[in-house]
């Protein structure tokens, strides 16, 4: 006697495989999760990776804020290719052109927001080791909350 999948893990399953299709295959993440103040306290993170030409890596932002009033936020993205300018990117992490799992609520000026969005891409120009620096600003607010804050870069 054969036993079949039962409809829940196939949903989940047909869920995760769609979502990987969706977003491309993580290839590394800066897990920044606290705000830098300018001149005075920067969290970089950075990671490296081995490009060939013509890849593409999409920039995506994985987020879990609370906040009062207002905020602007910034990822400010530095990549070097073989330890040269390559170029610098900076991304607003609620400009998203695909949005998964979003959640936000607003109540009595107070808002909770989480999400993963895909902010931008680059492609690949020439082979070689790509290093990705990243930092996050935000304006000034002193409610802010950072849950998480992280650059996901997937192929």
């Amino acid at each position: 006697m054969k036993k079949s999948l039962s409809l829940p893990v196939f949903l989940i399953t047909i869920i995760l495989i769609g979502c990987s299709v969706l977003t491309g295959k993580e290839v590394a993440r800066l897990s920044i999760n606290e705000v830098s103040t300018e001149n005075a306290n920067l969290i970089i993170k950075e990671t490296s990776l081995n490009l060939k030409k013509d890849e593409e890596i999409a920039i995506w932002s994985d987020m879990d804020i609370e906040y009062e009033g207002d905020i602007a936020l910034r990822f400010r993205l530095e990549i070097l290719k073989d330890g040269e300018d390559f170029t610098r990117l900076e991304i607003d992490p609620t400009e998203k052109n695909i949005t998964i799992g979003e959640i936000k609520t607003s109540l009595m000026n107070k808002t909770n927001w989480s999400f993963l969005g895909k902010n931008s891409e680059i492609k690949i120009e020439e082979d070689g080791n790509y290093t990705f620096r990243g930092i996050l600003v935000s304006s000034k607010n002193p409610t802010l909350k950072v849950n998480k804050a992280e650059i996901v870069l997937n192929k």
